[in-house]
Formats: C-alpha cells, structure tokens, sequence
C-alpha cells in the first residue's frame, strides 16, 4: 500500500470514526460525513488519474456533486431540526414523536 493510499484510507476511517463514535451533534455527524466524502472524492481523483482511463474522468466530479447534494440537505435538515427541536443535539431527536 502506498502512502497516498495509507492516507486517503486512513481519513476515510477516521471520518468513519467519528460518524461511529461521536454522536452528539447534527453537525458534528455531517462534519465527518463530509471529511469521508472528501477523501473519497480525493482517492477516486488520484484513481483516475493513475489508471489515465479517460472513462472513469467524470467519476470524480459525479461524486463531488452528490455530496454537495448530502451536504445541502444535511445542513436544511440541521436548521429544521434546530427550529423545531431547539438543538441540534441527537439525544433529543426522537422519532416516535413525530
């Protein structure tokens, strides 16, 4: 394994980590979501890249706007939430109440 691919895989499961471990906030969680996203988007960029396979070049920018799609609806469901619940705290949040 080479060191890029240590270090993309490396923030990948830290990002993994703190979605796993760190459930406290709305917005901590969709912080580490975004950090897994990013190293994602960064590994499948050096892929490409490696590999010179022009077939694969939109790949990056497909998952670049997907999650600039997660990050939007995260961040409109975390100001929902605050309006309605008050916090973004995830203890709080309760489904059967809804």
């Amino acid at each position: 394994m080479t060191p890029t691919h240590f270090t993309f895989s490396t923030a990948f499961m830290l990002g993994l980590a703190g979605l796993a471990f760190h459930r406290t906030h709305l917005l901590s969680a969709l912080l580490c979501l975004e950090g897994m996203m990013l190293s994602l988007f960064l590994a499948l960029s050096l892929w490409t890249l490696e590999l010179s396979a022009t077939n694969f070049s939109a790949s990056p920018m497909l998952l670049l706007a997907f999650s600039a799609c997660e990050a939007s609806a995260g961040l409109a469901l975390l100001v929902a939430t605050a309006r309605t619940h008050g916090t973004d705290h995830l203890q709080s949040l309760n489904l059967l109440q809804c």
